[in-house]
């Protein structure tokens, strides 16, 4: 006597190995098209804006290093930065461990920038 399930498992119509190896690689396909624009492309356009960042460091900019040490810039090398942390305090540091940038030496208020700027008010 035939199982029933032998019976069911050798009908059924014909499939081609090409459409099934293809349609096998669409969700692999579209979950790595996913990944690249929420994750790639974000993280690749964070540190291409980072590089930018180091390399436009200039004396007198406010930055914070990796570690957490808030200073000015008071010196710039092609590799290092002289941070001055306290009056009279100044580190030397690599310009890949500047975190951020908090203040352009540039946009930094002066007492007469601010006063005008109250009178304006």
């Amino acid at each position: 006597m035939v199982s029933i399930a032998y019976a069911m498992g050798q009908g059924g119509a014909p499939s081609s190995g090409a459409q099934g190896g293809f349609g096998a690689l669409v969700p692999l396909i579209l979950m790595f098209v996913i990944f690249y624009f929420l994750l790639i492309r974000p993280q690749q356009k964070k540190q291409k804006q980072h590089r930018e960042m180091i390399k436009n460091l200039k004396k007198g900019d406010r930055v914070v290093t990796g570690g957490g040490i808030h200073g000015r810039v008071t010196g710039a090398d092609d590799t290092t930065l002289t941070v001055e942390i306290a009056e009279k305090v100044r580190v030397k540091v690599n310009r890949s461990s500047v975190a951020a940038l908090v203040q352009s030496g540039s946009q930094q208020n002066t007492p007469e920038k601010s006063e005008q700027s109250k009178e304006q008010s």
